[in-house]
């Protein structure tokens, strides 16, 4: 179950610059380059391999929802960089939360940063705890489809169904063996995506996102690992984004999305229009 507050609207957009957090990490740093719920569903006849990793959308659509894990690593001054989240995510409402944790100075994950609250909705992105000015009370709004990766990288987690739509344009797959993820079977594939073919195979809630991420790749080849249950839904994905960033070569950039305890109850409340931050963000913030 999800209940979506929309109380205010959430339609209030701040004057935002430099909000992303990876792209900040990178900038500031001086960049160079389980649970197994609802696993009785009848398992679908197998398809190929790259069939199979286009049609699971509509597995994690009749799944509802689920419970994710979100990790993001870049390479930054010679220094591994990692983002970790945790939250839920409802399929057929395209929206989600996440409490995500920026990392310390050696790259890792820190308890002592205070957790970003991210809410993720159809074509926009919230971020309460954003820092730099921001009232401790406020979300800051971004609009996704205006940001040069989509959302793919921007708030240090991708969108779990952007992550899954982006394989509508898997190619060259390769079926690497069985695996056990959370203790669940799973069958490990291995292959790349072509982002343009991805976006426009993309539903319409999603395709703004994938055709804005064309913007700030400098690939459009995405190579990736897929894990897919019996019922062909996706249990986790990993995959290898060149996040432009005002570099010719681009940051490398690897993104995993795990799903689990599918049929979670879930909730998203979208932010109230009085509680949305209409400011300026520095830059300077990261």
């Amino acid at each position: 179950m999800v209940v979506q507050d929309r109380r205010g609207g959430a339609v209030a957009a701040a004057v935002v610059c430099g909000t992303g957090l990876l792209a900040g990490l990178l900038a500031t740093a001086g960049c160079s380059p389980d649970g197994a719920a609802a696993d009785d569903q009848v398992a679908p006849a197998r398809a190929p391999a790259a069939v199979e990793l286009r049609r699971g959308v509509e597995a994690l659509l009749r799944a509802g929802t689920a419970r994710v894990r979100t990790a993001m690593e870049t390479v930054s001054g010679g220094t591994l960089v990692a983002i970790r989240g945790s939250g839920g995510y409802d399929f057929a409402a395209a929206s989600g939360q996440l409490r995500v944790v920026l990392p310390d100075l050696k790259g890792k994950p820190s308890g002592g940063n205070q957790p970003i609250t991210e809410v993720l909705a159809p074509g926009a992105l919230f971020m309460k705890n954003r820092g730099a000015g921001v009232p401790a009370d406020k979300w800051v709004r971004v609009d996704t489809a205006t940001l040069s990766d989509g959302n793919l990288v921007t708030g240090g987690a991708t969108d779990p169904l952007a992550a899954a739509e982006l394989l509508r344009g898997a190619q060259e797959v390769t079926f690497q063996g069985q695996e056990r993820l959370g203790g669940v079977p799973v069958r490990h594939y291995r292959g790349t995506t072509d982002l343009v073919a991805a976006a426009g195979r993309a539903s319409a809630r999603t395709r703004p996102a994938l055709v804005a991420a064309e913007k700030g790749f400098t690939t459009m080849v995405v190579p990736f690992d897929a894990y897919v249950d019996d019922a062909g839904r996706l249990r986790k994905v990993r995959q290898r984004f060149r996040f432009a960033n005002g570099m010719p070569a681009g940051a490398p950039v690897t993104s995993t999305t795990e799903l689990y305890g599918f049929g979670a109850p879930v909730v998203v409340r979208l932010p109230d229009r009085r509680d949305i931050f209409t400011g300026k963000i520095s830059a300077a913030s990261g």
